[in-house]
């Protein structure tokens, strides 16, 4: 009863500022059995995100129990006269807003709340693939896989994320080069339409809804089950960094490794990453901690050109029956590399202590007051043929020897990516990310503000565009609907296309600002 009495007073509200026409008996008919909330706390918690920029307050929050619960949500928005706006949040690390919305409900997949008993990841272990809920969190399915000796293929660097929100951007790590995004990685879905149909797809079943959903920015329908590729789990990991101090030798080894994505596992590395260091303090900071304290490094006694310098992360799987032949499997590849000698940090950690690495900063930066600050971030897909370019007019020359957080730089194997997803990436077969993982903090330097840090992420962006550098965003944030017809160039009219017919009152995950509700004014959303 008093589920319903709150059900009732969140229908309401939402009919008072929204204008349903729908009465709230006809909604509690649809037999939501998870909690759609107005309290205050939840309401807070949805309005705000990990960027820390944009803070826009829903109607309500639906915990559903099930994903027949976002069904019923999502089709009376689609059926009512005026209608009423739908955002799938995860575990809120969106940075510009994408997961909010003013004018409708959020529903908050993580946790599954309104479950009495939320099903654990679901492993198929001679199939070789997990079925997990969309908010489910990466951890949880590693946790879950691992009972079978198993593991995903393909990661972000962050697994306290929730599979819906990467698989609708892409989710990239350093085993991209080898195995594609995550989104690359993925057998089935199931999938809540804008129209409120809840249906499972695949390349061979509604494949068309399928390739648009995955790295579709939520455009197109809530996922509430995904089916993930497995792979027998290593157990341990051979973890390497080595420096450079010229960008081209660096760039051409991280493109000679990624080179080697067919070749036996011995005779590759298992993920390529790297990381820019333009900053003297940032070289044994919390991301660089794999360095000695006791035996810091110096940009300057390296010579670093500009005063940066780039670092290789390299890795190498292996089990401990197979523990004899790692050093030698190592030695041969690193013999084909022009690292700065003595500059090799070397370190052996199980499988998931590698994998979960990030959570581990980040608990140290949540006991410092630092994580829960502005982060600013900027994420750009590079092509490779102008990559040096962007070293000399970003990392050389806009950030000035001084940032606030890491820079990760790696490249990418096009053919990892299926085309006919929504992402789209630079038309070259290589490209590398280049992600600015800054934060901002209101007390200490000017250079550490947002205002600052968000005027240099514009300034980065004018530089590609006045040079003519073709970069793509990856977790784009736009303000314009021009501006995403330009990003998505000659994936916009299938994009459109795909949006009319899977969510043609543009009802989902509004926060994008990529199309306007057809029920709203122009500053509605």
């Amino acid at each position: 009863m008093a589920t319903k009495l709150l059900v009732t007073f969140a229908i309401c509200r939402l009919i008072v500022t929204v204008g349903l026409t729908l009465n709230p008996t006809e909604l509690l008919r649809l037999g939501v059995d998870g909690q759609l909330s107005v309290d205050p706390a939840d309401v807070e918690s949805a309005s705000l995100d990990f960027g820390g920029v944009s803070r826009v307050e829903p109607m309500a929050v639906l915990h559903p129990a099930s994903a027949e619960d976002v069904a019923r949500l999502v089709r009376s928005a689609y059926e009512s006269a005026r209608g009423f706006t739908v955002s799938a949040r995860g575990h809120g690390h969106s940075i510009n807003g994408q997961a909010q919305t003013a004018n409708g409900v959020v529903v908050q997949m993580s946790g599954r709340l309104g479950s009495r008993n939320p099903e654990k990841p679901r492993v198929l272990e001679k199939m070789r693939y997990v079925d997990a809920w969309g908010g489910e969190l990466w951890i949880d399915v590693l946790r879950s896989t691992l009972e079978y000796g198993l593991a995903p293929k393909s990661w972000t660097d962050y697994l306290y994320l929730s599979v819906g929100g990467t698989l609708s951007n892409a989710g990239i790590s350093g085993q991209a080069f080898h195995h594609g995004p995550q989104i690359s990685n993925v057998y089935e879905l199931d999938v809540v339409t804008g129209k409120g149909e809840l249906l499972t797809c695949s390349q061979k079943q509604n494949s068309e809804l399928f390739h648009a959903v995955l790295g579709g920015l939520g455009q197109f329908g809530i996922i509430t089950r995904a089916r993930i590729a497995l792979e027998p789990a290593p157990q341990r990991v051979r973890w390497i960094r080595v420096l450079y101090s010229n960008f081209t030798t660096f760039t051409h080894d991280q493109e000679y490794l990624i080179s080697l994505h067919g070749q036996h596992s011995s005779q590759k590395f298992d993920y390529v990453e790297g990381f820019v260091i333009v900053d003297e303090g940032l070289i044994n900071n919390w991301r660089s901690s794999f360095f000695s304290p006791r035996n810091p490094v110096k940009i300057a006694s390296l010579g670093a050109s500009g005063g940066v310098l780039y670092c290789l992360e390299i890795t190498m799987n292996y089990h401990e029956s197979t523990a004899d032949t790692i050093d030698q499997e190592v030695e041969a590849l690193m013999q084909k590399l022009n690292f700065i000698p003595a500059t090799v940090f070397t370190t052996d950690l199980p499988y998931v202590d590698f994998l979960d690495r990030v959570h581990k900063a980040e608990l140290k930066l949540r006991s410092k007051g630092l994580w829960e600050v502005p982060h600013p971030w900027l994420n750009l897909f590079v092509p490779k043929s102008r990559i040096d370019d962007f070293d000399k007019g970003v990392f050389k020359g806009i950030l000035e020897n001084k940032t606030s957080g890491p820079i990760l730089i790696y490249p990418m194997n096009k053919n990892k990516w299926d085309e006919r997803s929504s992402v789209v990436v630079p038309d070259e077969d290589v490209f590398y990310l280049v992600a600015l993982l800054r934060s901002a903090l209101d007390k200490g330097e000017e250079t550490q503000t947002l205002e600052y840090l968000s005027d240099q992420n514009r300034q980065i962006l004018r530089f590609c565009d006045e040079a003519g550098i073709d970069v793509k965003q990856y977790l784009p944030h736009y303000t314009y609907e021009e501006e995403w017809v330009d990003h998505f160039g000659d994936k916009w009219a299938l994009f459109h296309q795909r949006k009319m017919e899977f969510d043609p009152r543009r009802i989902l995950t509004t926060g994008q600002r990529i199309f306007k509700p057809s029920f709203t004014s122009k500053t509605a959303y």
